[in-house]
């Protein structure tokens, strides 16, 4: 029998701007893969201004597309907070500095609204940091609740901040 989430793939947004960035967001990588996340493909790292009413340093971003075998969505989500956890990640200020943050974009059409889990991610749309990478990775790919491209999202968003490759 075919199941359907034979093609199913996830994506997940990595940001950093405490520390070695570049360093936690290649930990995080790591990190999920020792999770059993089928780590298929990693866009470009993206450094950006961070979109927050703190005073912080600025961020290094990336997406990565998630595979086969797929845990559940929560089981996947409980999973990243592991991973944040064990990075060091502090939930102290809202939307502050961090070492790693972790967020699950979509899972191929599922669609969630839980306290614990929002399927697509409900800011996905809003923010260019996580737009440039996704669209790097899968510009094709579809959101669920808009029924358009990530690469039409991108074309689209309001968020006029700064986010340009990174180069080491």
């Amino acid at each position: 029998m075919f199941h359907r989430n034979h093609v199913t793939k996830a994506y997940v947004a990595l940001g950093s701007n405490l520390g070695d960035r570049a360093g936690n967001l290649l930990l995080a990588v790591r990190g999920m893969m020792e999770a059993a996340m089928c780590v298929c493909r990693v866009s470009s790292s993206y450094e950006t201004e961070p979109v927050s009413e703190v005073e912080q340093p600025p961020f290094l971003n990336m997406v990565a597309e998630i595979g086969n075998p797929l845990p559940a969505p929560e089981q996947m989500m409980a999973r990243l907070l592991r991973v944040e956890f064990l990075l060091g990640r502090i939930r102290d200020v809202k939307d502050g500095p961090r070492t790693i943050d972790l967020d699950l974009l979509m899972y191929g059409d599922h669609e969630s609204n839980t306290e614990f889990l929002m399927l697509p991610h409900p800011r996905l749309h809003l923010r260019r940091f996580v737009l440039e990478p996704l669209v790097e990775i899968a510009p094709h790919l579809t959101h669920p609740t808009f029924q358009c491209t990530c690469e039409e999202l991108l074309e689209r968003v309001d968020d006029k901040s700064v986010v340009k490759r990174w180069v080491p």
